[in-house]
């Protein structure tokens, strides 16, 4: 009894910790006033050459390779070395633009993009990991398939993080017997923690940040459902497939008993879920027209309001939820201190490589405007479907995302009609291709973190890469070479 007042105690710590930085975060908001110098203060990507790359590209490496070359001492310092290559990136920023600059960026980094981000994956993943799904299921080829789409189909609903959270434990435990088990966590990466969530906003945060900047609710569900639904049907078909072959190596065991019939507990997280729901939409169509500026970073009223709801969501799921469904659920905070630590340090590393990208014609990456824009001006669908896509995986998806919709004009009205193909081009490579690396889309991470703990010896990066290229890069070209809605022109 003890012990689970002591477990209850260190979760209520972990939200009140939470809940101390985002208020110290909004008070020092409400306090600094408009300040125009540090509006002023902007960094200059055309100044830029790619050695101020290097802090990023050595964090990616660092992600890649540590786990795979020194697993303890990555294990017990990745968020000192993340920190590391995050101090060299600024202090690159600091010798090219000054403290103010690099500050206005930090800001900017942390404040607009890093915050929303985070509270809104560590409010799902609290909120999820109290949903118990408890009974006897076998990790047989039809039963796998069938936890498959049934995440598939709730990722665009309760969001790729939520879909992946409530069932990633279940199937664990389903497949905990097998041999060869880590197959079946591959692709639930990439089908439930990313191409189930290419059909509504609140799937998958690239297609909220589109939401957020004008594009309707059910523009993707609309236009894109063709092409998810094709990619989605050929995985889970290669999946059944390559379950199928690999449970015919296991050893068979003898006929089973009726086992403990299946049953949902925590069921007051659902409504959490909904309520998670409910504050994206409603911070979306809230416009109250206020906003604090913070070092030259604008901060709306509703983002804020909307980051302190999802963290009370939280802690009233760990207030609410009984402790022994998270531990029947082997819950632990390590998997979202990692994602919170890494990203982190990726949203810091990454600043450069944005401004270098913003400057367009005039930054290092000029090449890049020029390969998605043909000589007449307009826009190659193809190239914005696989460069968005193709960065997606190394780099977050969300601003990636962002990035390539400010590169095609931005106008919402414009890219859902006479650029409808790609507004569509972009959407589905941001969230497709989020799943060829861990780092591709936050879930990844979570999930790989949630198998390794449960004794799932999960591919390394590179592994990963290996074998999620093998099974997608096929499939994108297939829908790059055969087209198969008429909003799709590709050139």
């Amino acid at each position: 009894m003890l012990s689970v007042r002591l477990k209850r105690r260190g979760a209520s710590l972990q939200i009140r910790w939470l809940a101390r930085c985002a208020g110290g975060l909004i008070a020092a908001i409400l306090v600094l006033l408009p300040q125009p110098v540090w509006a002023a203060a902007a960094l200059d990507g055309a100044a830029m050459g790619w050695p101020y790359a290097l802090p990023f590209a050595g964090l990616l490496l660092s992600i890649a390779l540590g786990p795979l070359l020194a697993p303890k001492f990555w294990h017990h310092h990745y968020g000192k070395i993340a920190a590391v290559w995050s101090l060299l990136a600024l202090g690159a920023l600091v010798w090219l633009a000054g403290g103010m600059a690099m500050l206005a960026a930090l800001v900017q980094a942390l404040l607009a993009e890093y915050l929303g981000f985070i509270v809104l994956l560590f409010a799902l993943y609290v909120v999820a990991g109290g949903i118990l799904v408890s009974g006897d299921i076998r990790g047989t080829p039809w039963a796998n398939t069938g936890i498959m789409a049934l995440g598939t189909l709730m990722a665009s609903v309760v969001g790729t993080t939520g879909a992946a959270m409530i069932l990633i434990r279940p199937l664990i435990r389903a497949n905990r017997s097998r041999r060869h088990n880590a197959h079946v966590v591959v692709f639930f990466i990439i089908l439930v923690a990313n191409v189930g969530g290419a059909l509504s906003p609140l799937g998958d945060p690239p297609l909220f940040v589109g939401f957020l900047h004008g594009v309707d609710f059910f523009w993707t569900t609309r236009n894109i459902w063709l092409q998810t639904a094709i990619v989605a049907g050929l995985l889970l078909a290669i999946f059944s497939v390559v379950d199928a072959w690999r449970f015919r190596s296991e050893p068979r065991s003898g006929a089973a008993g009726p086992g403990e019939p299946i049953r949902i507990r925590g069921l007051v997280n659902l409504a959490l879920i909904a309520a998670i729901v409910a504050s994206l939409l409603g911070s979306a169509m809230w416009k109250p027209g206020i906003a604090f500026d913070v070092f030259g970073t604008r901060m709306e009223l509703e983002s804020l309001v909307r980051n302190v709801v999802l963290l009370v969501i939280a802690a009233l799921s760990v207030w609410l939820t009984p402790d022994e469904h998270r531990e029947a659920n082997g819950f632990t905070w390590e998997p979202i201190r990692e994602v919170a630590k890494l990203f982190a340090g990726i949203f810091v590393a990454i600043i450069p490589v944005i401004a270098m990208l913003d400057a367009g014609h005039h930054g290092a990456f000029a090449w890049l405007l020029s390969a998605v824009t043909a000589p007449d001006g307009t826009p190659r669908e193809a190239a914005y479907f696989w460069f968005t896509g193709l960065m997606s995986a190394f780099l977050d998806n969300a601003p990636t995302y962002l990035l390539f919709f400010e590169l095609a004009g931005g106008d919402p009205q414009v890219l859902m009609g006479p650029l409808a193909g790609t507004l569509a081009s972009i959407s589905m490579g941001a969230v497709y291709m989020g799943a060829l690396t861990y780092i591709g889309n936050a879930p990844n991470f979570m999930v790989s973190s949630i198998a390794n703990e449960n004794g799932i010896e999960m591919p390394s990066f590179f592994g990963y890469l290996l074998r999620a290229g093998a099974v997608l890069i096929p499939l994108f070209l297939l829908l790059t070479l055969l087209p198969v809605a008429p909003i799709l022109h590709w050139h």
